[in-house]
């Protein structure tokens, strides 16, 4: 395959994956931000969003207050912001109108209508109708062209890719979700009254609520919380889920340039299969999913340069 097909295909799924996984910090922060608590409080968990994606300079830029209403509307609808969901899913379809003719129509028609539909919208009708049915139309649109992709496409390179750009963007966006959320939470441990609520609004952001009561049959811990997030196989957005998926595409994709690529792969997937919830919390858990962010960082530097940049 073309470096530079593959490296459309790859984006396209990142930026696709991106703006859902963006709808599902927004979405949860939002939700958090109805429960009662100072505007101190409330601002700060939103000032977070910001340095999560390392936006506090842009955002000052064009918002004279970080609150609710500046940070969704700077996050959500503002082109100016390569960040924001109406830019992810904007870069989506360009890089999937310049490989319209490897995709099936099936593909392109889901990828083209949601950046229609978006361009419909305006984000003061989002705010008034309620920014919550906007995430959960975003999340639905992503499922669409995630399913439309592996119901319609040959299963070659350009799937491989595709599967690539998505598990590397969802494993790195889990893991920043958990790291923010995780921390605000930890520091509100002694409001019992809404502990359930917000464990299970972070929960419920990455498609676990279910799957938790599931496997743990008991009330919510942060403990288990993150030992789901982290290191449950079968969840297909945890950390483990996501390296194992990294693993198997890298090794249907791989070239005579790619072994080091494949091995920091390989490296992090163990350090994933063989670690304990009890030793990941001793260390620190921000420590290891920074230390994760950085090494999913370097894999993508990796692919980069043994697949996507044209010699």
């Amino acid at each position: 395959m073309l470096s530079r097909t593959a490296d459309h295909l790859y984006w396209m799924a990142r930026y696709t994956e991106r703006a859902e996984n963006l709808a599902r910090l927004l979405d949860v922060s939002y939700q958090m931000s109805l429960v009662p608590q100072s505007l101190a409080a409330q601002n700060e968990n939103w000032r977070a969003i910001l340095a999560l994606n390392s936006l506090e300079a842009a955002f000052a830029r064009e918002y004279p207050a970080v609150n609710v209403e500046n940070v969704l509307r700077f996050m959500v609808s503002d082109a100016s912001n390569p960040s924001s969901i109406y830019s992810c899913l904007r870069a989506a379809r360009e890089n999937a109108h310049a490989v319209r003719g490897t995709m099936t129509a099936e593909m392109w028609e889901s990828v083209n209508a949601t950046w229609i539909e978006l361009r419909q919208q305006n984000f003061d009708h989002i705010l008034a109708r309620g920014v919550s049915e906007f995430f959960d139309w975003v999340k639905l649109r992503s499922a669409v062209t995630r399913g439309v992709t592996f119901g319609t496409m040959l299963k070659d390179d350009a799937l491989h890719f595709i599967r690539l750009g998505g598990l590397l963007e969802r494993g790195d966006n889990t893991a920043r979700i958990l790291d923010m959320q995780y921390h605000i939470l930890r520091q509100n441990d002694d409001e019992e009254v809404s502990d359930f609520y917000r464990w299970g609004a972070l929960l419920r952001s990455l498609s676990a609520f279910q799957v938790y009561r599931k496997v743990y049959r008991d009330a919510i811990t942060p403990g288990r919380v993150a030992e789901l997030l982290i290191l449950n196989m079968n969840l297909p957005r945890s950390l483990h889920s996501c390296a194992d998926g990294i693993v198997r595409m890298l090794q249907l994709i791989a070239n005579g340039a790619s072994a080091e690529t494949e091995r920091q792969a390989g490296v992090l997937h163990a350090r994933l299969h063989f670690a304990r919830i009890d030793d990941v919390l001793a260390g620190g858990l921000h420590e290891y999913l920074t230390d994760f962010m950085d090494r999913i960082f370097e894999i993508g530097d990796g692919i980069s340069r043994d697949f996507l940049i044209p010699g």
